[in-house]
């Protein structure tokens, strides 16, 4: 039996879309949408997802809240785009699509990760778009076809050219330096979270001590391994993983710590770290901890700024870039 929100769900005509206008998204679909899109609604990774709509600089267009576990930690993603605050949320604690809340909200667009939900969503006339990405070409390729999605491949384009010429930048500041052995890990549970980290870590002049050539998305290991390795730098992502490594018996011994280099990754639309449209921002937070002495140059704060500035289509204040550079929230 239909409840009263599916009912007038399904009393709902599905939107309209312009005849003749179709991109083609990350799993090679077709789909056909409006000729402007003025609502959107995200699927899966929220932060991450959202981050790359406020790269379009079209953050505006999000209909949806963040989901309730994601509420605590994205303080940014209400400071770009200030509606999420008040939207409801479109997706269950599973992550998987609340098809009756987004059909009420008449979207011009789903975006979504996860493929699961696109044949779901699509058979109800919904046009959804696939984004996928694990890799820094893919996040170009992901920004591209957001560019046709919204109709600005030129605000695409110009992402993609920062993109380039920041990777570009640092490859020439640190080329022929020493490079420091990184871990990036969460301690409590030792594991690197994050694939691309393998990426960021060597493209900011790093050497990351878990690159093994895997293709999973996470890598656990066992402490007397990290001990084995007793990298130069520890990258964590929450002030209370500083505080475990220096109480931790064996972890308070290893190099970095004894140095004082275990280092919270910033965090904004989404942590630096993981899969971002701030990506070019990690590598230059991470090539000015790893090379300080090769960056000095670098002012990060006003690059920050900028990067929310130009990209995003934020102006932030002083006090804001330093929480975020903190990754204290």
């Amino acid at each position: 039996m239909l409840t009263r929100r599916a009912a007038l769900a399904a009393l709902l005509p599905v939107p309209a879309v312009a005849q003749g206008r179709t991109v083609t998204d990350m799993a090679g679909r077709r789909v056909a949408l409006p000729a402007r899109i003025g609502r959107v609604v995200t699927l899966g990774s929220l932060p991450v997802l959202n981050s790359f709509v406020y790269a379009m600089g079209e953050g505006a267009t999000i209909v949806n809240g963040l989901a309730d576990f994601a509420r605590p930690h994205w303080k940014f993603q209400g400071v770009f785009a200030p509606q999420l605050a008040a939207a409801p949320p479109m997706q269950l604690p599973t992550r998987e699509p609340n098809v009756e809340a987004i059909l009420l909200a008449r979207p011009d667009v789903v975006l979504t990760m996860h493929r699961e939900s696109v044949e779901l969503l699509a058979k109800r006339g919904i046009a959804v778009v696939f984004l996928a990405w694990r890799r820094p070409e893919e996040v170009k390729a992901c920004m591209a076809v957001l560019g046709e999605v919204f109709a600005n491949p030129a605000r695409a384009a110009a992402y993609t050219d920062y993109f380039d010429r920041t990777i570009a930048r640092v490859a020439r500041a640190v080329a022929g330096a020493p490079r420091p052995r990184v871990l990036y890990l969460q301690p409590d549970t030792l594991t690197q979270p994050r694939l691309i980290a393998e990426w960021w870590i060597p493209a900011a002049g790093g050497a990351s001590v878990t690159d093994d050539g895997r293709s999973s998305e996470s890598r656990s290991f066992t402490l007397e391994q990290v001990v084995l390795w007793d990298p130069d730098i520890l990258i964590v992502t929450d002030p209370r993983d500083v505080a475990f490594v220096q109480r931790h018996t064996v972890l308070a011994r290893l190099r970095a710590a004894r140095a004082g280099r275990v280092l919270v990754v910033p965090v904004g639309a989404h942590t630096w770290s993981n899969r971002t449209a701030e990506q070019p921002l990690t590598v230059l937070w991470a090539a000015s901890v790893f090379h300080p002495e090769r960056m000095r140059g670098i002012d990060l704060a006003a690059e920050t700024a900028a990067f929310y500035r130009d990209i995003f289509g934020h102006a932030l204040s002083d006090a804001q870039v330093a929480e975020i550079l903190s990754g204290t929230m």
